[in-house]
């Protein structure tokens, strides 16, 4: 933050601690970047493609590009991973790095929405429902899932709570189905919300069971929820039987929904997996493979949550890379 706003950005920081630009503009983030590598004299070279790491004696001796070779003392790879491929990320970092004897995690997408084989899931793009539960189920096996916002797409579901989760959900694909299931009320039981109905039945008979469910919920969920449940979206309330009750209130308990796949490199926001943490000095950065090489970003295996958590690894990994660098005696 003291680095941004003497670079002469404005900052802000919202009440859950997060912090932006005060305009709100990344554009500004990278001006004050680009602001920085100018006054400390970096040298930037666009398109000049690195097609090798030339090694001699444990050391990086220079890096060759298609037209010339680049020497140096001391060399930091922040090359990222495989997300957002249109920035140039595609994943050459791992390739160089494997060449040269370090061993790479299988990268794969993170913090990515999921694509989901229910067709009437799509019928609800643009929903967003705050606080929802979700667990995640394979043979029979419920793994329970941190708790947020989702938000109902073209194509299955997104949102901070299946983001989030899209790493396990990820692994748990590796070994076969996996299916979701969707608390849409979780600050109430099962018992808690059946009595609630029952009440709320009785106080409100007349009333179309739509309308009613549409005080709860988004009226295109509502009318949903009665359609998985078999109920004729015209009926009223004092029609409804205490079986049909039941097996609404278990749907909105637990709407399972089957997933897909993962969406792909250019929908994530990050990459997991990298460079094997074990093969770098966390203190430094320093590879513990090639002595003049230093590592950072998301070409290592280090990926956290949304919420500026992969944000803080770049700054953080990145500074003690500079530094490490900086501070590393060439001849030892």
């Amino acid at each position: 933050m003291d680095f941004f706003t003497n670079s002469g950005l404005k900052i802000k920081t919202e009440k859950n601690g997060r912090v932006f630009p005060a305009s709100n503009k990344a554009q500004d983030v990278l001006n004050a970047l680009e602001k920085a590598l100018k006054k400390n004299g970096v040298k930037i070279m666009l398109s000049h493609n690195v097609l090798d790491l030339k090694i001699k004696d444990k050391k990086i001796e220079y890096a060759e590009l298609e037209n010339k070779k680049i020497y140096a003392d001391n060399f930091i790879i922040t090359t990222g991973g495989k997300s957002y491929p249109a920035t140039g990320s595609t994943g050459d970092g791992y390739l160089w790095l494997e060449k040269i004897g370090h061993g790479i995690n299988s990268p794969s997408p993170a913090l990515v929405p999921v694509k989901i084989v229910e067709p009437w899931v799509m019928d609800l793009q643009g929903i967003s429902l705050k606080n929802i539960g979700v667990k995640l189920v394979q043979n029979g096996k419920k793994v329970k899932l941190n708790p947020g916002e989702i938000i109902f797409t073209h194509f299955g579901l997104s949102g901070p709570a299946i983001i989030n989760a899209s790493k396990i959900i990820g692994e748990y694909l590796k070994k076969g189905g996996v299916f979701l299931e969707i608390d849409l009320l979780p600050a109430l039981n099962m018992a808690e919300l059946e009595e609630k109905f029952k009440k709320d039945f009785e106080t409100h008979k007349k009333k179309d069971l739509k309308n009613y469910l549409s005080e709860i919920f988004p009226q295109k969920l509502a009318v949903k929820l009665m359609e998985l449940s078999g109920i004729e979206i015209t009926r009223k309330i004092y029609t409804i039987t205490r079986s049909e009750r039941s097996d609404l209130a278990r749907l909105i308990k637990n709407t399972r929904v089957t997933v897909g796949t993962l969406l792909d490199f250019e929908s994530a926001m990050i990459t997991s997996g990298g460079v094997s943490l074990k093969e770098v000095d966390p203190k430094t950065m320093r590879s513990k493979i090639i002595d003049n090489l230093f590592l950072a970003g998301e070409v290592l295996d280090l990926d956290g949550p949304t919420g500026g958590y992969n944000l803080q690894i770049a700054w953080t990994t990145g500074h003690t890379a500079g530094a490490g660098a900086k501070d590393f005696d060439k001849n030892a």
